[in-house]
């Protein structure tokens, strides 16, 4: 698997108020939140030094992108933070994952705010992204 950057490291936060009032408010953080999801309490910076993407996300948020629900389930460690790994296949990358005897929380996708990311987790429960993130790169449509 050939990884080109860390794309983003994101917090995830069973008390999306208290964690948005540390990083912005106590750290200083320019988060800001999507303005393509304007009913989201995920807020995020792409300024922040030493990273493309810093996010704070609510665990419900979390749980929705990756299962379809609002609650993490419980077959799976709840994870308190994500890393995303930018490569140029997403589906090889996922292939070579199983292949390698990791279960995947889902398979490669297209995200609503279209990064193509798959998901799984280490054994002590973070939340790591293969992905391709469009607006992270000179050409967005070429891997």
């Amino acid at each position: 698997m050939d990884v080109r950057f860390v794309a983003g490291v994101t917090v995830i936060t069973s008390d999306p108020a208290q964690d948005q009032r540390l990083f912005a408010e106590t750290l200083g953080l320019p988060l800001r939140p999507p303005v393509t999801d304007p009913d989201s309490e995920y807020v995020y910076s792409e300024e922040v030094a030493g990273t493309k993407h810093f996010g704070v996300w609510p665990l419900r948020e979390a749980a929705q992108a990756c299962f379809g629900q609002d609650t993490w389930p419980d077959t799976h460690p709840v994870p308190q933070a994500t890393i995303e790994f930018e490569v140029d296949d997403v589906e090889s990358a996922a292939r070579e994952l199983t292949d390698r005897g990791y279960r995947l929380v889902h398979e490669a996708r297209t995200e609503p705010w279209q990064q193509v990311v798959a998901r799984f987790q280490s054994a002590d429960g973070l939340l790591i992204g293969v992905c391709f993130t469009p607006w992270m790169h000179d050409d967005p449509a070429a891997p």
